[in-house]
């Protein structure tokens, strides 16, 4: 069942992704090689409780250890911070969410560790533009699949996979609502996009193939060619008959340029 928002839990959410969107800008100061992923969480859980939040994934379902989930190079999504060190030519997906007076918001990015290869640029931009392509079609009267396919075509183009077994979600009191927002599909297909809907939109896209496992630690989802994925997230309503992005990159790239 979708829970639809109203104006004023809309404005509560918003809040809520500005502390998300500046913990995010928090974190991107610090990355560079050397830095333990275990110190990239500690920050952000910090930033976040001192703000009046909490850490949405620290927990969750009883189990996830960290504030983040932070996946690098061929992780895809629910890496757990660890005593790793970042090195030259990694990628790293943050991904954080956090929960303010009564609602969740969630959002992701992927940075490059220094220098890294022109084909993983690409991995990264068009893994960023096509979060872009998504959310140009999150507006009232489209489906969820416009959103879908507007991704995956994109994604295709330029000769990038999208993963099927992950999706983007519908998001408030609980960080995991209907619908379900997958990254590929039909236009004109799924639910109907309506005031007060509010959804995480999340392309994550592989060099390689669209195949992916999960890592005996129950949690971690990695490429099975071990080739790098990318991931970007923003949470969005559907406000007024347009598309109303609540979480923001501003303050990561104030510290940090794709």
């Amino acid at each position: 069942m979708i829970v639809y928002k109203t104006k004023e839990e809309i404005e509560i959410m918003r809040e809520s992704a500005q502390i998300l969107g500046r913990a995010h800008g928090e974190v991107a100061k610090m990355i560079a090689p050397g830095i333990k992923t275990i110190d990239l969480d500690k920050r952000a859980e910090e930033f976040i409780r001192d703000n009046g939040g909490i850490p949405s994934f620290k927990g969750y379902n009883g189990t996830f250890p960290g504030s983040l989930c932070i996946s690098v190079n061929e992780q895809v999504v629910h890496g757990f911070p660890s005593e790793y060190r970042l090195q030259e030519g990694d990628i790293i997906s943050v991904d954080c969410g956090v929960y303010y007076k009564g609602f969740h918001s969630d959002s992701a990015y992927t940075y490059a560790v220094g220098e890294v290869s022109e084909e993983v640029k690409k991995l990264l931009k068009i893994t960023k533009d096509s979060l872009y392509k998504g959310i140009e079609k999150a507006v009232l009267g489209n489906r969820i699949g416009d959103i879908s396919h507007a991704i995956q075509s994109f994604v295709e183009e330029h000769s990038f996979s999208v993963i099927r077994e992950l999706v983007g979600h519908g998001l408030g009191r609980s960080l995991h609502e209907s619908p379900e927002v997958p990254n590929f599909g039909r236009r004109g297909q799924g639910p109907k996009l309506k005031e007060g809907m509010v959804i995480a939109i999340e392309p994550m896209v592989n060099l390689g193939k669209k195949s992916v496992l999960q890592e005996p630690d129950g949690w971690t989802i990695r490429t099975s060619d071990r080739k790098p994925s990318a991931h970007f997230e923003h949470t969005v309503a559907i406000n007024n008959g347009t598309c109303d992005v609540l979480t923001t990159f501003k303050y990561i790239e104030e510290n940090y340029k794709l």
